[in-house]
């Protein structure tokens, strides 16, 4: 049981790092669409992404043409431009959430084509938006709770006592 988190055109390795990391700690799928704003040896995106890459479903596509055309399934559409809460939509296992470039986010054509299926995190009126990486943890912990977080592990453990 996962989610699909896609990254179209991301532009920051560390965000991206970042969400590796997140993708990995909660068995999310990251899709990574091209063009990308960095090498993927990148320093910088191996080192935000720590010692996780192991954990992680990664796949590469040419471009959003190339992502549409190798999978199918329910997708929504994060942006600040749109209409719909996160919160206010049910994540199913399985679902894609695309997440656009930090410059510019979702192409406004793709947003427009899936109106219904696009959401936004709230925030105050003067913000543009949150950081990339913050934005995917929102929704994909969202989505998670939706879902009584699947099989993920939900009681830590002290390493010098017990509980």
């Amino acid at each position: 049981m996962s989610f699909n988190i896609v990254l179209v055109e991301p532009e920051i390795p560390q965000n991206t790092g970042n969400i590796a990391r997140t993708c990995a700690a909660t068995g999310s799928r990251l899709h990574l669409v091209r063009p990308l704003g960095f090498e993927i040896d990148d320093k910088k995106l191996k080192r935000a992404g720590l010692d996780y890459w192991h954990l992680l479903d990664i796949t590469f596509y040419d471009d959003i043409d190339d992502f549409f055309a190798k999978n199918s399934g329910n997708f929504y559409f994060a942006s600040t431009k749109s209409l719909h809460r996160h919160s206010d939509v049910k994540f199913k296992d399985g679902d894609y959430i695309l997440f656009g470039k930090e410059t510019k986010g979702l192409d406004e054509k793709l947003l427009k084509d899936n109106k219904d299926k696009c959401i936004r995190i709230p925030m105050i009126e003067d913000a543009r938006s949150l950081n990339l990486s913050n934005s995917v943890a929102v929704v994909i912990y969202e989505a998670l709770r939706q879902n009584n977080y699947f099989d993920l592990e939900t009681k830590g453990k002290l390493t010098k006592f017990e509980w």
